[in-house]
């Protein structure tokens, strides 16, 4: 019977320690699952945008390519993109419904990542041209 009492006092406090580690660990898990699966994406009204504009299919299709050979992004969209984002190919932050659907559309599906292992969308075709667009941040 004296094993039982301290076994359920031990139980207490693991119990209470647990309760800590768990409040930490949802705080910590709303961040990992932003960052991690595309199911786990929370509604967002704005995105950080990167993208790359090229007028030709073929220019597009290349600078595609060399992001997946494991360039970065921002020398790719240097060296590739068309257009004033010529920074990286930075667009900073947007809100939905300042960019054109499909374009708004990719943006929005994308998980966050960084320039240096960047999470890509297929090309994007609009009015503009081919875009490739990754995301660095959701809000």
């Amino acid at each position: 019977m004296a094993k039982r009492p301290s076994g359920s006092t031990d139980k207490k406090a693991s119990d209470k320690t647990e309760k800590k580690g768990k409040a930490k660990a949802t705080a910590d898990d709303g961040e990992e699952k932003q960052a991690k699966g595309k199911g786990a994406l929370k509604a967002a009204t704005a995105v950080n945008v990167r993208h790359i504009l090229c007028e030709k299919h073929s220019k597009a299709t290349e600078a595609l390519q060399k992001i997946q050979e494991g360039q970065a992004f921002n020398k790719v969209a240097q060296e590739y993109s068309e257009d004033k984002a010529k920074n990286g190919g930075s667009l900073g932050w947007m809100v939905r419904g300042s960019m054109v659907g499909a374009f708004q559309d990719a943006a929005f599906a994308l998980t966050p990542s960084t320039v240096d292992k960047p999470i890509v969308s297929s090309l994007v075709k609009t009015n503009f041209g081919y875009h490739i667009i990754m995301v660095e941040g959701r809000r």
